[in-house]
């Protein structure tokens, strides 16, 4: 029988990075990992752009990460996405990071008896701080010097 706790995270994971699979290690110390990424029209909708990777590329790389015990696309829409992944593994903790963190997903967790954990996005020992909008970013300064 197991007795360790499902832990669950969202997000698009688009420009899978360090940053990703050290956010992926750290809730999966928490106990078994799951994970939804938002859909391409998820995306498109929240993000504005269209993704670099294709949601079936994204869940192939999640899927691949030792610390994922298992992913799929959410299958909501909007900011909360990822509901009807929630009420199908049944978690027992939430986890995000600062900048993932909100009233909303907050809320949910509580009306559902979930814990809720926010954590500092932190690089993998001497590894440098990811974010996609960091590579974003880098990516713009990259294509403005090459012209």
């Amino acid at each position: 029988m197991n007795n360790r706790k499902k832990v669950f995270v969202s997000g698009c994971f688009d420009l899978m990075h360090s940053g990703h699979i050290a956010f992926f290690e750290e809730a999966s110390e928490f106990g078994e990992l799951y994970v939804s990424i938002g859909s391409d029209r998820t995306i498109r909708e929240l993000k504005h752009h269209e993704p670099i990777c294709s949601e079936d590329e994204r869940l192939y790389m999640v899927k691949a990460v030792r610390f994922v015990k298992d992913a799929f696309v959410g299958s909501g829409c909007g900011k909360l996405d990822f509901l009807p992944e929630l009420e199908i593994v049944k978690p027992d903790i939430f986890f995000v990071n600062e900048d993932g963190a909100s009233e909303a997903k907050e809320q949910m967790c509580r009306e559902r008896g979930i814990e809720y954990v926010v954590r500092k996005r932190l690089p993998k020992d001497s590894l440098p701080y990811r974010s996609t909008a960091s590579f974003r970013g880098m990516m713009k300064i990259q294509e403005q010097n090459r012209k």
